[in-house]
């Protein structure tokens, strides 16, 4: 079967690699011993590059196109002189195909929280992750440095080496940026342009371009988000006191019995009793106290005037002229009426102010009796 193998290897003569895995970056052409026939036709498709290896070293690097291989062209890859030496040719080469495509939705994050000092947080830790894409660049480079002798290499041998280079640099720039931890979110498209331009050179060490970089997510510990969200709940609450008052009225009337609605609802409780003791020393101290025995008077533009002393009324506004004609209402005389805080005196008060102009003007204005005949 050896011989024939041989035989079959000598006449297959198209050289060609469609990639079906998508992940592959470098795949070598398997030939028997390596040697390629005269005239073959070598295929070489769009996104692709070929790059012959003889004895260890590379010979030529081809693009996209379709190649006849040829002594005179190629030379070294011809196995046409072997035939007299029993199909062993001195004349091997070795095919190795080049994925340029771009490689995306390559995957990388901290796998530890990065230490960072904020000016209003003081020192927290962020987790960050993302995504990047890159692509084949120099192929000659990356064979020597990366592929070696490796038949079929594909992203994940070089992935890990990749990720942390990128999760290394981004430390620097984070720490360095100086952007506050509330602006990380807002500032994600200049962080990911910022690290691609770092990391790049990095990269092309390596014979690979870094396309673009993008950072998805950045996010506190769960415990620092916890804290925060309370900071951001106590900032839309607002005033404490009326949330507290709405609280403890909400809870009962919903009848929640639980152990701990219970302390809170006694909590709320205590606070409203307290500001409503506070607000009726207040109204004490002021004066605006009254005796639950006095009624409240009738509804109405009724007036109360004390007289000698004594309450009386109410009056109409029309029965207040015949006070002031008796004398009885002046702008001395004590006045009160219902949404009154207090008494006052009647001078002070612009209804009766007027009621009591009014009279004196009607008083003046008022001619004398005439005289008597006869006087």
């Amino acid at each position: 079967m050896g011989l024939w193998d041989k035989i079959f290897g000598e006449f297959v003569d198209i050289i060609d690699w469609i990639d079906d895995s998508n992940d592959t970056m470098v795949y070598r052409f398997n030939r028997y011993g390596n040697e390629i026939k005269f005239g073959a036709k070598l295929t070489v498709r769009e996104s692709q590059v070929a790059v012959f290896v003889n004895e260890g070293e590379v010979a030529d690097v081809l693009g996209p196109g379709i190649y006849e291989l040829e002594t005179r062209n190629l030379p070294i890859l011809s196995t046409l002189q072997g035939w007299e030496h029993g199909f062993e040719s001195p004349f091997k080469a070795e095919v190795y195909f080049f994925n340029m495509r771009q490689f995306t939705d390559l995957k990388w994050g901290t796998k530890n929280p990065i230490m960072m000092r904020d000016e209003e947080f003081g020192a927290v830790r962020l987790r960050t992750f993302g995504t990047y894409s890159m692509r084949i660049k120099d192929p000659e480079k990356f064979i020597r440095e990366i592929v070696g002798t490796d038949g079929h290499f594909t992203v994940d041998e070089i992935s890990d080496q990749l990720r942390n280079i990128i999760v290394t640099r981004y430390t620097d720039i984070l720490g360095e940026s100086e952007i506050p931890v509330l602006d990380l979110a807002g500032n994600q498209d200049q962080l990911g342009e910022l690290i691609t331009q770092r990391i790049a050179p990095e990269f092309e060490n390596y014979g690979l371009e870094l396309t673009q970089v993008l950072v998805e997510n950045i996010s506190l510990p769960p415990a620092v988000e916890e804290a925060l969200d309370k900071r951001t709940s106590m900032g839309m609450i607002g005033n404490l006191d009326k949330y507290l008052k709405y609280g403890a009225g909400e809870s009962m009337a919903s009848g929640n019995n639980s152990s701990a609605g219970s302390a809170v609802e006694m909590g709320m409780g205590f606070a409203m009793a307290n500001q409503m003791a506070n607000n009726m020393a207040k109204d004490i101290d002021s004066g605006q106290a009254r005796s639950s025995a006095t009624p409240p008077p009738l509804p109405g533009d009724n007036w109360h005037i004390a007289i000698d002393d004594q309450i009386t009324g109410p009056y109409k506004l029309q029965e207040l002229n015949n006070l002031i004609n008796d004398k009885k209402l002046t702008e001395k005389s004590l006045a009160w009426k219902q949404g009154m805080q207090d008494w006052q005196a009647a001078g002070e008060i612009k209804t009766l102010k007027k009621l009591l102009d009014k009279s004196q003007k009607t008083a003046e204005s008022t001619p004398p009796e005439l005289p008597k005949s006869g006087q």
